[in-house]
């Protein structure tokens, strides 16, 4: 079976998302994961230049649509999933861990009484372990969290889409002070990550092109085993976790988190519109310092 992979950049948000499809007997099912919805916080507009990209691709190459798979719920960018089902097809898939997210945002938002914190925005809430297919490719779940509660990793065929975990070997690794994060945590999911084989290939959420570099979007588990500038020769979980603390103590607050965050517990799906018709979203004040 050969796996092809597609990525697709957004700038604003430095977001990477993949069309993943292996052309079998059996046709082209695809999954696309993490698919971006443009939002401009100035005017407070929505638009799909980003999700139709994926869009015309999926077409161009005759797929189908079988899984919008999210890594977490995001805070840097607003999910297009429920649109890229709308006009595609497909079920919206995330880790369990979104429920306990849910329940911290609830409370932070001060949402409506009648919004569930049971993932069932979503059409699959995916287990640790979970085995499930995209056509003939084989895909299993990884769970790993700390960055979030409900970050997960697809590992599928002899690739991993690890989310916001693990940027380029040259950026490092995630932050971990958002609620629900946790350095430890995370130090012990990178580490389930890194010991994957050397030659499997993981592909980021996220690449912010350090000094300027081209974009880029895979390297292998031997390479950031050798070279991640938070994880490379072994870091040890002390050093790591101290590293981690201190560094995002300094780190500013992501541009669209508090109107990402609200939308993507939701399953990527705006709250609920006024009697007027129109949706609103909230900006708690003095929430982050």
């Amino acid at each position: 079976m050969s796996m092809q992979v597609k990525s697709f950049f957004d700038p604003p948000s430095s977001t990477l998302t993949y069309v993943v499809y292996g052309e079998g007997a059996s046709g082209k099912a695809c999954a696309v994961i993490d698919p971006v919805l443009n939002y401009a916080p100035g005017s407070a507009t929505i638009s799909h230049e980003s999700a139709d990209a994926v869009l015309a691709y999926v077409r161009e190459n005759d797929l189908e649509v079988v899984w919008i798979l999210e890594t977490h719920a995001h805070a840097d960018h607003l999910s297009a999933a429920p649109y890229i089902k709308e006009k595609a097809g497909g079920a919206i898939g995330i880790g369990e861990g979104i429920c306990e997210v849910q329940e911290t945002f609830k409370q932070f938002y001060e949402l409506e009484d009648a919004f569930a914190c049971d993932g069932g925005q979503f059409d699959h809430l995916f287990k640790d372990g979970e085995k499930f297919r995209i056509g003939e490719l084989e895909a299993q779940v990884m769970a790993t969290p700390g960055h979030t509660p409900a970050c997960i990793t697809y590992v599928i065929e002899n690739a991993a889409f690890v989310g916001d975990t693990l940027f380029m070997p040259d950026a490092g690794t995630a932050r971990a002070d958002f609620p629900g994060g946790d350095a430890t945590t995370l130090y012990h999911s990178l580490r389930r990550i890194l010991d994957l084989p050397d030659g499997y290939r993981l592909f980021v959420c996220h690449d912010y092109q350090p000094g300027g570099r081209e974009l880029l979007c895979e390297a292998t588990v031997g390479d950031h085993r050798a070279n991640n500038i938070h994880l490379g020769g072994g870091t040890s979980e002390v050093d790591y976790v101290e590293m981690r603390t201190t560094r995002d103590a300094n780190l500013a607050v992501p541009a669209l988190l508090l109107p990402a965050i609200q939308v993507n517990i939701r399953g990527g799906r705006l709250p609920p519109e006024s009697a007027s018709g129109t949706a609103f979203l909230k900006v708690p004040l003095n929430k982050f310092s």
